[in-house]
């Protein structure tokens, strides 16, 4: 096999030959990178230099009598496969030799990135990655517990080994990892990392499986709560005070007027008071036009009584007294729609009102 000679950017390199022969004349030398197509790279006499030197080649390259080629300050673009022509006038034999050459970078110190130090058992996927600032044709290797690491079922490298995934976490997998980067010229290993693996408690385990059907469940319970509690009753609110409803209805023909029977609104513990039948004067008719419908009158239930007032009083039966809970009662509205008769007989009109 050729040999290989390895270099590094901005270094220098020995392509080395050996030769023999009983000639006394100087050899002729010959140094060619192969390529698509040659190039020349110097060309000599012994040690002189024959002709003129690519512009590329200027003050880097230095022959010795043994025909060997010393290259400096090396450049990416020197890598390849170098050919060597020795040939003597008196010798009819021509020697050639190859010669590889690479140029590297050094790698720097690989870092492991790891998203999370601590997972528990049974976790899906956890990543390493293996990371460095620099370095030409890198190679990465894993290290486990101070052992290399392979492919298997659960633990995966990349095509690069450059990512390790470690599949479905189990506690045998807590322990400290590394990387390794290397190249033809140089390698480097990181600091370890410890990935921390904890059980996983049987509270945890079901809380993780049954945590969306516990949700459901308490979002519905929490939903029926709301409908079956009752809403504010309208009885409880306050009023200001006491209110008289006039309600609407359509009676018969022949049913009379009842008297409207009226509670004193600022005293709810008293007994309701039933005033006599009033009429109204006939002289008063004419400014007011009686609708055809009938408001019969109704009570509103006053405020209710407190449950720590005192005891309800026996009401007086002074005339006096009856008379000063008596309130007038307010005439239902009128509607200006509809006229009574004009024939309508004076006797049928209501008298005026009597108070006691």
């Amino acid at each position: 096999p050729w040999p290989v000679v390895r270099g590094t950017l901005g270094g220098s390199a020995l392509l080395s030959v050996r030769y023999s022969s009983s000639s006394s004349d100087r050899p002729v030398i010959k140094w060619q990178l192969k390529r698509y197509k040659p190039v020349t790279v110097v060309q000599s006499i012994g040690t002189d230099v024959i002709g003129n030197l690519r512009p590329e080649y200027w003050g880097r390259v230095h022959l010795f009598e043994n025909g060997s080629l010393l290259l400096r300050y090396l450049r990416l673009s020197d890598e390849g496969a170098y050919e060597v022509e020795i040939s003597i006038t008196d010798d009819t034999f021509t020697g050639e030799k190859l010669v590889n050459l690479t140029v590297d970078v050094p790698v720097s110190k690989p870092l492991v990135q790891l998203e999370a130090s601590s997972v528990l058992e049974l976790t899906e996927l956890v990543t390493l990655n293996c990371t460095h600032d620099s370095g030409s044709k890198p190679v990465y290797g894993w290290l486990k517990g101070g052992k290399p690491l392979i492919n298997d079922s659960r633990l995966l490298l990349s095509h690069d080994q450059k990512v390790l995934t470690i599949a479905r976490v189990l506690l045998s997998d807590d322990d400290v990892y590394s990387c390794t980067v290397e190249n033809p010229i140089s390698n480097m290993k990181s600091l370890p990392i410890r990935l921390n693996v904890y059980r996983r408690s049987s509270l945890y385990i079901i809380l993780s499986t049954g945590g969306i059907f516990l949700l459901i469940t308490l979002v519905t319970v929490c939903a029926f709560a709301v409908d079956i509690v009752p809403g504010r009753n309208y009885h409880n609110r306050k009023n200001p005070g006491g209110l008289y409803v006039l309600k609407e209805s359509d009676f018969p023909e022949g049913e009379d007027d009842t008297p409207c029977n009226y509670i004193h609104t600022l005293d709810p513990q008293r007994p309701p008071h039933y005033p006599s039948t009033f009429s109204l004067p006939a002289s008063s008719l004419d400014s007011y036009v009686h609708s055809g419908r009938r408001y019969p009158c109704t009570t509103v239930r006053s405020l209710p009584t407190s449950p720590h007032s005192p005891s309800p009083t026996p009401p007086s039966s002074s005339p006096s007294h009856l008379r000063s809970l008596t309130r007038k009662p307010r005439l239902p509205a009128l509607s200006h729609t509809e006229e009574l008769p004009v024939a309508q007989d004076k006797s049928n009109r209501m008298s005026s009102p009597k108070w006691l």
